[in-house]
């Protein structure tokens, strides 16, 4: 294990101490609830008996959703903490799931065309190689499988809420790929008040550019299908400025990509 994947897993254990918002399982979750979540993808349908690789995205939320559904998921993580919460939750709804504690640079332990859907959540920027990644998952996709992965969007990458400056949110960085990001947790991602212990490390980022993305999928076999510049955030050009829902409504801060394995 480096250090990328030392002070990853660290962070994310530390975060499900905190009961941090994406390490919180879904233990409430209805199948009537998880098919409208799906419903609203427009690429991934019925996962039914689907072979589902939830990427470096423990926590009990998405396995939680495919499990209800009746997929075969597994799930891979680095940090063990994240991992119980997705047995948890297996455990409570009563489907089977199976945890893998490792890197997703690493996908070794799996064998070729393993899985049908490879979802990762946002966990890309959290190492500084990208297309290793999209080799690694182009490998254990089937041909025809579905890749579905979140990032940062390699514009605006590192600005937040905080940089703005009474007329606008600066550029401060020069777009340079692979250079490290750093900056605090927003306040919604964790609650500070009553905590004790250490302060959590933040996170640590690293940019990809939007070329390396489209050329690392192109040159692995991934056929873009859809990108999505709006998942999960809820712009509001009429909040206040320097507020979240303000900020994302000028710098949307996530991509979101659909691809497909090629045969």
């Amino acid at each position: 294990m480096d250090e990328v994947a030392r002070y990853n897993r660290d962070r994310w254990n530390a975060l499900v101490d905190a009961n941090a918002l994406f390490t919180r399982p879904y233990l409430d979750l209805t199948v009537a609830a998880a098919r409208q979540w799906l419903a609203s993808d427009p690429i991934i349908r019925d996962v039914s008996g689907s072979r589902v690789l939830c990427l470096a995205s423990g926590g009990g939320q998405q396995s939680a959703i495919f499990g209800r559904l009746g997929a075969r998921v597994t799930v891979l993580d680095l940090a063990e903490g994240q991992l119980e919460r997705d047995r948890l939750a297996a455990r409570h709804h009563g489907y089977p799931v199976q945890t893998e504690a490792g890197d997703l640079r690493d996908l070794g332990r799996f064998a070729e065309g393993s899985f049908d859907l490879v979802w990762q959540g946002y966990s890309l920027n959290f190492v500084p190689d990208a297309p290793g990644v999209f080799a690694e998952v182009a490998r254990v996709l089937r041909a025809g499988g579905v890749y579905r992965f979140s990032c940062a969007n390699p514009f605006t990458a590192g600005i937040t809420e905080r940089d703005w400056n009474g007329d606008g949110y600066l550029l401060r960085r020069s777009y340079v790929e692979g250079e490290e990001i750093s900056y605090s947790d927003q306040e919604w991602v964790y609650r500070r008040s009553g905590r004790e212990g250490e302060p959590i490390q933040p996170p640590r980022e690293y940019r990809h550019g939007l070329g390396t993305l489209v050329n690392g999928l192109i040159e692995n076999g991934l056929a873009i299908r859809r990108l999505s510049e709006s998942v999960d955030i809820h712009p509001d050009p009429q909040a206040t400025p320097g507020t979240w829902d303000h900020f994302v409504s000028v710098a949307p801060p996530w991509l979101t990509f659909w691809t497909t394995r090629l045969g």
